[in-house]
C-alpha cells in the first residue's frame, strides 16, 4: 500500500529552484515556467503546512532558518536523483548531460576542459568561480561536481588529484620602482601596499603565513574579490600582487617578481565527493585527468 506524498515534487523542485537562485524570475527562467507560476508553487507547499520558507520583500527573496533546512535536503534529494538517473541510462551516458566545475581559477583546468569536451562533446560544461573556501562549499552542498582549491586536503569524504604545485609570486605595474628588479625578498614587501584577494583565499592565507614567519609588517592597501580584479588593480598602480607562478600569464603591462626566499608553495588540487565519484560523468572526467597528470 503506498503513502501519498503531501507535496508534489513541483513544488518541491519550484522551492529547490527558488533556493538556488535566490529568485522567483530566475527560477521560473531555469524551469521554464512563468514567475506567477513558480510562485504559487512555493505559496501552496508553504500554506499546507503552515509555514514561511522565504522572507519575501520587493527586492531581495532570503531563506527563513526552516527555509535552509529544506534546502539541505533537497540538495541532497536531488544530488541522489541525479544519480539514479545517471544508473539507469549509463547506455547512453556521456552523451548528453552537465558537469560543474568549481574554481579558484580555471588556468589549471583549461586542458583537461578542452580534452573533456572534444572526447564528449554532447556534456555541458559549466565553470564557475570563488575562493578555494567558496569552491570546497560547493561541493559539499551539491552546487558543483569538481572543485580546485589551492591547498593539499585530507577528508575522507573527498577524492583527490593534485594538479600542480608552484612557488609563489610577486608582480607590479610595469612603471612600478620595483619593476627594475628581476626578483625580490620578502623583506623587500614589509610594510608596502599590497593588493589581495579576499579572505578565505589560498594565496593570501599563505603570503600571510610567510610574513609571520619573517615577522614582516602586512599592509592589505586594498582588498579585492578574484585574480583578475588584483591583475587590473596592480596594472593601474595601486599596488604589489601576489599569485602563484602558475597563474600569471604574460602582460606587457605587469612585471613578475619571483619572492626568492619564499618557502610556501601554492598546490592545486581537483577534489570530487567520494560518494558521487561512482556516477559515470565523474568518473570519466576523473580517469581523464589522472592519465594525464604526473603522479
Amino acid at each position: 500500500m503506498s503513502v501519498p506524498m503531501a507535496f508534489s515534487n513541483a513544488q518541491l523542485r519550484a522551492f529547490h529552484a527558488v533556493a538556488q537562485t535566490g529568485s522567483f524570475t530566475r527560477a521560473a527562467e531555469r524551469l521554464f515556467l512563468s514567475q506567477p507560476a513558480v510562485s504559487d508553487q512555493v505559496r501552496k507547499l508553504e500554506d499546507h503546512y503552515g509555514v514561511l520558507l522565504f522572507h519575501r520583500t520587493k527586492r531581495t527573496v532570503r531563506l527563513t532558518e526552516l527555509g535552509e533546512r529544506l534546502f539541505g535536503v533537497t540538495q541532497r534529494l536531488y544530488a541522489v536523483a541525479a544519480e539514479a538517473q545517471e544508473l539507469l541510462s549509463r547506455s547512453r551516458a556521456l552523451q548528453t548531460g552537465s558537469l560543474t566545475l568549481a574554481v579558484d581559477s580555471p588556468v589549471h583546468l583549461l586542458p583537461f576542459i578542452g580534452q573533456f569536451n572534444a572526447r564528449y562533446p554532447g556534456i555541458r560544461l559549466n565553470v564557475v568561480t570563488g575562493n578555494t573556501d567558496e569552491a570546497l562549499a560547493r561541493l559539499f552542498t551539491y552546487q558543483a561536481d569538481f572543485a580546485v582549491l589551492g591547498r593539499p586536503i585530507q577528508d575522507k569524504a573527498l577524492i583527490s588529484v593534485v594538479l600542480s604545485s608552484s612557488s609563489l609570486l610577486a608582480f607590479v605595474a610595469s612603471n612600478h620602482p620595483l619593476a627594475e628588479r628581476e626578483s625580490i625578498v620578502l623583506a623587500d614587501l614589509d610594510d608596502q601596499p599590497l593588493v589581495l584577494r579576499e579572505r578565505g583565499s589560498m594565496t593570501r592565507h599563505l603570503i600571510e603565513l610567510e610574513f609571520q614567519r619573517e615577522g614582516l609588517r602586512l599592509r592589505s592597501a586594498i582588498d579585492v574579490e578574484g585574480r583578475e580584479a588584483v591583475f587590473e588593480t596592480v596594472a593601474g598602480g595601486l599596488g604589489i600582487g601576489i599569485v602563484s607562478a602558475a597563474e600569471f600569464g604574460n602582460s606587457r603591462s605587469l612585471h613578475a617578481l619571483p619572492i626568492l626566499d619564499c618557502r610556501q608553495r601554492m598546490t592545486e588540487t581537483l577534489v570530487c565527493l567520494r560518494e558521487q565519484s561512482a556516477r559515470r560523468i565523474i568518473e570519466a572526467f576523473l580517469e581523464l585527468v589522472r592519465s594525464t597528470t604526473p603522479t
